[in-house]
């Protein structure tokens, strides 16, 4: 995975935050780093928003007051993962009595995994 940049020309040190307009509002919001860099939002080291002001008349919104590099994987991000994996592993309960026919192809669903399908050819 690459490291993302402070976005402020000629820095190069790693990004901590996540700074969006919302210029409906005449707001900057300053946030914790995205999990994804996303078009029209700028990421910033930890100098760079801590300095960060708006032109006269918006509103700096900041949701954290200090932005720390991230040194690893946070309880809310390995909770998720787990719930994920256990989503992941569920096996979808289906009726036997009603078998999906794909009426085109004569093939019967007898049994699913996540989105990988078993599937029985009848044409013959």
């Amino acid at each position: 995975m690459r490291k993302r940049t402070c976005t402020k020309t000629g820095c190069g040190r790693g990004a901590v935050a996540t700074l969006t307009y919302v210029y409906l509002d005449s707001t900057a919001v300053l946030g914790p780093l995205a999990q994804q860099a996303e078009p029209h939002t700028y990421d910033l080291c930890d100098t760079h928003a801590g300095r960060l002001t708006a032109p006269r008349g918006w509103e700096v919104v900041r949701l954290q007051r200090e932005f720390l590099p991230a040194v690893g994987p946070t309880p809310d991000d390995i909770s998720a993962l787990a719930d994920a994996v256990r989503e992941a592993g569920r096996v979808p309960v289906r009726p036997q009595s009603a078998p999906n026919l794909d009426a085109e192809a004569h093939t019967v669903e007898v049994g699913r995994r996540g989105h990988l399908r078993v599937l029985r050819d009848n044409s013959a």
